[in-house]
């Protein structure tokens, strides 16, 4: 099936572009989804406006569209007037990927939030869901659970609210060794070329019809009979890496945000397109997955256990995740309130649970009533005064072992993992145990609020912390020394350093806390040169945002992409500019 490509004939979007003023742009949204979803003030915009954890900046306006047109209305509104597009879904980001960073933009910046404009259709059976632009993880897990299917990440990301289409247009991961990351061929997505034409990709693989709007209403409704989907219309997962992880001896990450293999239409665009729907696989759910608990105090010990995993097993694991010791310190004691949240409610009200701590925040930073960073040094009280959370077995080995790994297997692997892991491990130094239900579930969420207990710590901490340089690494398959060991000058320049990660995918998370008064920019640069000289690649699944500069590749994705550079300029440390002119002033 061709992709059929849409184009909007209107002779204001062209190159020479006119410039509306920002109220009549604003009056012209208003129109479009109403004055509600038209959000202007500093208090309405800001957690619009603020990523997660990093990134801050100031945009004309956020725009909350409740359809598929309406979305369409929106974009069609920003490339006339021809302000900056940034599309935002969740913003569960950990690199600024989906806010506008700072003010030093040549056009107004519009956030186009997508939340609202929720929807997942499953086809063929559910092998594949077809999935619109607000819809989460957590979602799709839920309707796919009846069917003992699971989408492509169900740890991790899904804890936190984090959306579908934030996972393929960010490269993401995720926890699962055998899927890789996430990724599809198959999508409706809007660009805007060199001379400014806004256009309409339907490359779904559905037959939807030849006008925008009337694809979009069809993909909305799911007005899309049997007859008009087509089974061979391109890959809806990575059905390689299952092979490509196996391989320890290469010298190449097995999986980074910048992999050419990867890049693909909407899949990695880190908004750099308008994304309107995706087709994704869907697997089956493996029923009686078992968890062992390992710990050691020699990194090398885990290393050989890896290798001899992914090569030896005959069925992948499900997932290998690691933990320091430092690490676990952090997350039981400032992530305990999120992880009781999350045990005791689901993912489903944390969306809400963000907003209302977002608008404190935003409240505190303003007022000098209010002390700064209230919500968080309330709840870290309140997290205080509560019964220990995690089971003793847990507590007793980070007492014992620096390094922790959790090791998901299928039901019938059980047996030959236990050997396995017995081969490598010397019974006198190191040891495991097969977790119950309850604390495997325990283990594993205490390793998913790492990342935010992090930032509770930076928070509560600004008397002897600057900030936080946080690195997402893919190392080497075949890296053995995979436990960095820093010169004692720059060690000396950290607090605290944070280890964690997706083991048997050799993607670690790094976060280093900065001395009082470090320049965390140039510490920045130096951990980096020294990753460089392992040949890691970085990031390894968040997206570049405005934490990473872009590599060459990425940045050639990124202008085939978006020519005129509309769609949220400046990632990746790129141009800001209409057309990229600094970069080209630079050639």
């Amino acid at each position: 099936m061709q992709p059929i490509t849409h184009l909007v004939d209107d002779s204001a979007a062209s190159s020479n572009l006119h410039v509306h003023g920002d109220r009549e742009l604003i009056r012209t949204l208003e129109q479009v989804v109403g004055r509600h979803h038209v959000l202007t003030g500093y208090r309405a915009t800001k957690r619009y406006r603020t990523g997660m954890r990093f990134g801050e900046g100031k945009a004309l306006a956020v725009v909350r569209p409740g359809s598929l047109v309406e979305q369409w209305r929106v974009l069609k509104a920003c490339v006339q007037a021809c302000a900056i597009v940034i599309p935002q879904a969740s913003n569960t980001g950990l690199t600024g990927g989906s806010t506008p960073d700072g003010s030093s933009y040549d056009r107004p910046v519009v956030i186009v939030s997508t939340k609202r404009i929720r929807g997942i259709h499953l086809i063929d059976g559910g092998d594949q869901a077809v999935c619109l632009p607000g819809s989460t993880l957590n979602e799709l897990e839920q309707r796919l659970r009846p069917l003992g299917r699971e989408p492509h990440s169900v740890i991790g990301s899904s804890c936190i609210g984090a959306s579908i289409f934030g996972g393929v247009c960010n490269n993401s991961g995720g926890a699962l060794v055998h899927r890789g990351p996430a990724y599809t061929e198959l999508s409706v997505f809007a660009s805007v070329s060199q001379t400014g034409q806004l256009s309409l990709h339907n490359k779904l693989g559905i037959d939807l019809g030849n006008e925008p709007e009337e694809i979009l209403r069809r993909l909305e409704e799911a007005n899309f009979p049997e007859d008009t989907i087509h089974r061979d219309a391109g890959a809806a997962s990575d059905g390689e890496y299952a092979r490509h992880v196996r391989d320890v001896d290469a010298t190449t990450p097995a999986r980074y945000n910048a992999d050419p293999r990867r890049l693909h239409d909407a899949s990695g665009s880190a908004g750099k397109v308008m994304v309107f729907g995706l087709r994704l696989d869907t697997f089956p759910a493996e029923a009686g997955a078992k968890v062992f608990y390992i710990g050691t105090s020699d990194a090398a010990v885990l290393e050989k256990l890896r290798r001899d995993l992914l090569r030896n097993l005959v069925d992948l694991p499900i997932a290998g995740e690691y933990l320091h010791r430092d690490a676990f310190d952090v997350s039981e004691k400032y992530g305990k309130d999120m992880f009781l949240l999350i045990k005791r409610f689901g993912t489903d009200r944390l969306p809400m649970f963000f907003a209302a701590k977002s608008w404190l925040d935003g409240l505190s930073s303003r007022s000098r009533l209010i002390p700064r960073h209230l919500p968080d040094r309330f709840l870290q009280l309140v997290s205080k005064c509560l019964p220990g959370h995690l089971p003793p077995r847990l507590v007793e080995y980070r007492n014992r072992y620096e390094h922790h790994l959790m090791l998901k297997v299928k039901a019938c692997s059980v047996q030959e993992t236990r050997a396995l892991i017995e081969r490598q491990l010397d019974g006198t130094r190191d040891s495991y145990f097969l977790c119950s239900e309850e604390e495997a579930k325990d283990a594993f969420l205490n390793r998913f609020v790492t990342a935010g207990a992090a930032i509770r710590y930076r928070t509560l901490h600004t008397d002897t912390v600057e900030d936080i340089v946080a690195l997402d690494l893919a190392l080497r398959r075949n890296e053995l020394e995979w436990l960095e060991k820093l010169p004692d000058e720059l060690d000396r320049a950290f607090t605290m350093k944070l280890y964690y990660g997706h083991f048997l995918c050799h993607v670690m998370h790094q976060d280093y806390m900065v001395r009082k008064g470090g320049d965390c920019l140039a510490l920045e640069h130096e951990l980096l040169a020294l990753q460089d000289s392992r040949g890691a690649e970085y990031p390894a699944e968040h997206n570049v945002g405005h934490l990473y500069a872009a590599k060459h590749a990425l940045q050639a994705f990124y202008r085939q992409l978006d020519p005129c550079n509309c769609f949220n300029p400046g990632i990746g440390k790129t141009s800001r500019n209409w057309m990229y002119r600094d970069d080209e002033e630079n050639q």
